[in-house]
């Protein structure tokens, strides 16, 4: 669908429409789950050489996007990862990684989710990261709530390493996009959608107004075709990031030591995969 460059201003059927936020590289400067990694390291549940490679993984999806094939790896991973760990376990990180991210949302789009508020749309989030996360930033950011993607507990209180519903990437979020907004009356044609990634398109293309934010190559092409309006401003934010995973791989250990381990052992693989991590 082509973007018709509506204002955010008040308008009559805006109420029925909404406006949904990518999280990583959109909402935010860089990775949630970068952040993740570091909160885990810090409390002990991830060993010095395994952040290392984190690091770099990061680094590279800093510079190259991700890619269906690596996220649907990272997918499996996570799960298997994840496998019989207690939830409480992941729920006591929460604070820690919530203080991580919330320094890292770009003022502009805060902007954009304001704007929208006042227009009389309602405003969420969506993102591959894990919904407890999503829900508890959309909830701290005064959105209307979070779609994430929502991993399978036992009665145990464990997680049993299946999915409760679409992994949210891709076409898995168009999946949840139109069951949420048949649950909740929301009109997807007065709707608005915000990504940085190709991989988004088909949520993109499900909204009447797609908006790019600080796109990757494929989806600045496809914008220009499409007339979709584009916001950049996230330059300075990339070096930095770029900076501070260097100076994280750097601290634990030296980028030449970790090069080195990586050829020794590949049994424990990233949750950013080989060319990217999980899309939000």
């Amino acid at each position: 669908m082509r973007s018709s460059s509506k204002s955010t201003e008040a308008e009559p059927d805006a109420a029925r429409g909404a406006a949904f936020f990518d999280l990583d590289k959109t909402l935010m400067a860089g990775s949630s789950g970068m952040v993740w990694a570091r909160v885990s390291y810090d409390a002990g549940q991830v060993s010095k050489r395994l952040m290392a490679r984190w690091a770099l993984d990061h680094l590279r999806y800093r510079l190259r996007g991700a890619s269906d094939a690596a996220s649907q790896q990272v997918m499996t991973e996570v799960r298997e990862m994840l496998r019989g760990v207690r939830s409480r376990d992941l729920e006591r990180l929460a604070p820690m990684v919530l203080a991580g991210v919330l320094p890292r949302v770009y003022p502009q789009m805060l902007d954009e989710v304001h704007a929208h508020q006042d227009a009389g749309r309602a405003t969420f989030i969506i993102s591959a990261a894990g919904v407890e996360l999503v829900e508890i930033l959309a909830h701290v950011l005064g959105m209307s709530g979070g779609i994430g993607t929502r991993y399978g507990i036992g009665p145990d209180g464990r997680f049993t390493g299946e999915l409760e519903g679409p992994f949210m990437y891709g076409a898995g979020k168009v999946e949840a996009l139109d069951r949420y907004a048949a649950d909740h009356d929301i009109d997807l044609a007065e709707s608005f959608a915000y990504s940085d990634s190709a991989s988004d398109l088909p949520m993109l293309r499900a909204v009447g107004n797609p908006v790019v934010v600080n796109p990757d190559e494929e989806l600045a092409r496809v914008a220009r075709q499409e007339g979709w309006r584009v916001m950049r401003f996230e330059k300075l934010g990339r070096r930095l990031a770029i900076a501070g995973a260097t100076l994280t791989t750097a601290a634990l250990g030296g980028l030449g030591s970790v090069l080195i381990s990586r050829r020794r052992s590949n049994r424990v693989r990233s949750p950013y995969g080989r060319a990217g991590r999980i899309r939000g």
